[in-house]
């Protein structure tokens, strides 16, 4: 890898990035197509300069020279030129980003995720509307393709639990509020809540995940009423939305019954407790394993009384029974993974990787779990498949 030097102070907040950010040793920093934010680590980025892979500036100067001297030839106005220029560059920026595999995007996300939700000072709020929106429109693009990725991400390290957590909430949220049918105020609020609701316990929460004990009672005692407090720090950030607040504030707190008949603020709450549970019942910690995906369904289907949970009902119908990205055991021996949800919760597409035999396929095989002969005969936890998945290529051939 040819690495070049940018000198101090080449860079500039608010920069979007038509290259990839590189330290010394060529570890990348930033991806092309990201938006340098206003944070100390960008600021000290600038203050000593980076490094960037010499065909990657090469190749966009050559291009863009080209460009320009192909306008002046034609006699293009010094407006037209300056315009096209603009345009070149959000071309070509809009275009690395597309370009960016779905797993080096998501990873990249997360890094941007764990850096807002740990230090969530200046600019906050611009920050996680980027943040917000980046995942949402990535999202939308194939939605299966990055629930597999992210839930079966989720199952296989604790390391960022927060901000892994956060996002796939998020996600989830999506659909969930889509599913329910609400309007764009609240489900704004739900997506903004999801992302938040442990913003005040964010170190602890990585901390405990990666801890091999229990928490201790001083620890406990640092959880207990993070709801209030991360509602209280959103406020101070500058959030004026009540929803928001309040679901936050009451995400431990709402309790179980129907949604029909209870405030707005109520609602949201209970929605996210769900979908909270959820998220946290697929990840693993270093004490304990990671969920199968019909476990964690499982888990929010019930209520505190034993009885069908609405909104546990919501959650499941917008991810089905058996979640992108969970592990099954299908009819005919065959072992694989869930890459998209089915027209019903129980019959998704799964591309099966361990044949019948207990040896690895060459490739995913898709397989219609419709089929009598195909159908899931039951769900696996993460550590009960002897197989390293390749992502990359698992969702190449999965569409």
């Amino acid at each position: 890898m040819e690495l070049v030097p940018l000198p101090p102070n080449s860079l500039r907040i608010g920069q979007v990035l038509t290259f990839s950010v590189r330290d010394a040793e060529g570890h990348l920093l930033f991806a092309a197509g990201q938006t340098l934010q206003n944070t100390p680590q960008v600021q000290a980025l600038i203050q000593r300069g980076a490094w960037v892979q010499a065909h990657e500036t090469k190749e966009y100067q050559k291009a863009l020279v080209h460009k320009m001297d192909t306008l002046m030839m034609q006699g293009a106005s010094l407006a037209n030129i300056v315009k096209v220029e603009a345009d070149f560059r959000a071309e070509r920026t809009q275009r690395a980003v597309a370009e960016l595999s779905e797993p080096a995007f998501w990873n990249d996300l997360h890094l941007h995720a764990h850096s807002l939700l740990k230090d969530p000072r200046e600019d906050f709020l611009g920050r996680l509307e980027t943040l917000r929106e980046d995942a949402l429109r990535r999202f939308h693009q194939r939605p299966d393709a990055v629930l597999t990725l992210l839930v079966h991400d989720a199952s296989q390290d604790f390391q960022r639990y927060s901000a892994r957590h956060a996002v796939l909430c998020l996600l989830v949220a999506d659909l969930v509020a889509k599913q329910l049918g609400w309007a764009e105020d609240r489900t704004r609020a739900l997506l903004n809540a999801a992302l938040t609701m442990n913003l005040s316990i964010t170190p602890q929460q990585d901390r405990l995940a990666a801890q091999e004990d229990k928490p201790s009672p001083r620890q406990s005692l640092e959880m207990r009423d993070h709801g209030d407090r991360s509602a209280e720090q959103l406020r101070a950030l500058g959030v004026t939305d009540e929803l928001w607040l309040g679901a936050v504030r009451l995400h431990h707190e709402a309790g179980p019954g129907p949604l029909a008949g209870r405030a707005d603020i109520d609602q949201l709450a209970r929605v996210l407790r769900r979908i909270d549970i959820f998220g946290a019942r697929l990840s693993p910690r270093r004490n304990r394993k990671a969920l199968s995906g019909a476990a964690a369904v499982r888990a929010i289907y019930l209520d505190e009384r034993q009885q069908p949970d609405e909104a546990g009902a919501a959650v499941i119908k917008a991810v089905g029974l058996y979640p992108p990205g969970s592990l099954v055991r299908l009819a005919n021996g065959e072992q694989g993974i869930v890459v998209r949800r089915g027209h019903s919760a129980t019959d998704p597409l799964v591309a099966a990787l361990i044949g019948k035999s207990g040896s690895p396929l060459s490739g995913p095989v898709p397989r219609d779990t419709r089929l009598q002969a195909q159908a899931v005969a039951a769900s696996l936890a993460p550590h009960e498949l002897k197989l390293v998945i390749n992502m990359e290529k698992l969702l190449k051939t999965a569409g």
